[in-house]
């Protein structure tokens, strides 16, 4: 009798949860995030999924999305390589999954939006939508352009422009060397920097422009040597994780007496590897310092930093996981429903007045238009530096803002829409 009672029981409860299973998925909105989590780059998607889970946790406690949804961030490794986030994306779909964010290798994204437009059409009631936060080729919001991939950063040209813009003030520097990954993205960088120091700065000479296998190189001391004898006054980089801090530590290490021009210095681990020999003259153009809060009195990303510093015991460097985050929300709360073809719609045009000026996705390509600001290497406590990076004593100065609407690039991008 008690046996039967027991099975009446267990039968019972396993029938309340199989029925709420359903309503409880539905609750969750799932979010495939695709990016390195093993090998050279580990360290980079770790961090960026980070900030990614606190910028969803932060939406989630503000009540979710379409009256109290949460979002959930469920992690992929895609070791940087295009086959394997092939792998990653159909594990993702097999889920119900219908959000990708990704930004790590531009072949990555590539390949993913071509997948991702061929799975669109073969199953249109199970539509995907990519959110590409650091892949910037250009090509993804120009010839390439494709509706169902919207990108966070900005591109490879606009980032280049802001750079040039910084060095029209800086008659001083005559001579610069690139040095980029040997990819489609490093060698966006080398194109966008001699077409944009021609047209900017015609009296710059480019005194050398080398190639690299992206996440190979152990020693950059044979670089360093060929760019030393090269006379050149400034360098002008793209390269990201490993491949950056290497650089620039073998630089300061030999003594290298130049400025770094920088897309990603500020990331994890790149204040640490440089150190104090990089004080003035390690620059990066970013949407976001630690300083900013500070210099525009912006209490609540004061806020944002110090949270994540406590949740994690490490600094924030992104904005664009929040702007992400929060666009993202918004649009599925303008559509009214998560679909990914009707947030899509919701996203195009969309503009936010805060932040560090005014934000603005662009409907023609998807191309997000944000202030960008260039900012040095400094000792903390100087200017607006309050807050150190990686407890190194060092922060960062801005130098130069560009407003959101200045940085934009005129695109080819004739987007078909569904």
């Amino acid at each position: 009798m008690k046996t039967r009672t027991m099975m009446k029981t267990i039968a019972l409860i396993l029938a309340v949860l199989f029925l709420s299973a359903p309503a409880m998925a539905a609750d969750t909105i799932k979010i495939a995030f695709i990016d390195p989590l093993t090998g050279p780059f580990a360290n980079v998607g770790d961090m960026g999924l980070k900030h990614f889970i606190f910028a969803a946790d932060r939406i989630n406690a503000n009540g979710g999305v379409l009256g109290g949804k949460q979002l959930e961030m469920v992690p992929f490794d895609s070791k940087v390589s295009p086959k394997e986030s092939l792998i990653q994306l159909q594990r993702a779909i097999d889920q119900g999954i219908q959000y990708v964010i990704q930004g790590n290798g531009s072949a990555v994204t590539g390949a993913l939006m071509e997948a991702i437009a061929k799975h669109n059409k073969r199953y249109p009631d199970q539509q995907v939508l990519l959110i590409n936060h650091a892949a910037v080729t250009p090509a993804f919001t120009e010839e390439k352009c494709d509706f169902w991939h919207f990108r966070t950063d900005a591109h490879v040209t606009m980032k280049i422009k802001v750079i040039a813009d910084y060095l029209t003030s800086r008659p001083d520097i005559k001579k610069i060397y690139l040095i980029n990954q040997d990819y489609v993205f490093g060698h966006s960088v080398s194109a966008a920097a001699k077409e944009y120091l021609a047209k900017m700065r015609p009296d710059i000479e480019i005194v050398g422009d080398d190639f690299h296998p992206i996440g190979k190189i152990k020693d950059f001391s044979p670089y360093i040597t060929k760019i030393q004898s090269s006379g050149a006054q400034a360098l002008i980089t793209g390269n990201w994780g490993n491949d950056m801090t290497l650089l620039i530590k073998a630089g300061t290490s030999a003594g290298l007496d130049l400025e770094y021009y920088t897309f990603y210095a500020g990331g994890l681990g790149g204040p640490t590897a440089i150190g104090e020999a990089g004080i003035g003259k390690v620059y990066q153009v970013t949407e976001f310092n630690n300083a900013l809060c500070i210099q525009y009195k912006n209490k609540e990303d004061e806020d944002r930093i110090l949270a994540f510093k406590e949740k994690y015991g490490e600094d924030i460097f992104y904005l664009k996981s929040k702007v992400t985050m929060d666009m993202l929300a918004m649009a599925m709360d303008k559509a009214g429903n998560a679909k990914p073809k009707d947030v899509a719609y919701a996203l195009e045009g969309m503009e936010i007045d805060g932040y560090y000026g005014k934000t603005i996705m662009r409907a023609q390509d998807h191309q997000l238009l944000q202030p960008m600001f260039m900012s040095r290497l400094v000792k903390q406590g100087d200017g607006f530096a309050k807050y150190d990076m990686e407890n190194t004593g060092m922060g960062w100065e801005t130098v130069y803002k560009v407003d959101a609407v200045d940085t934009a690039i005129d695109s080819p991008c004739d987007m078909k829409r569904p």
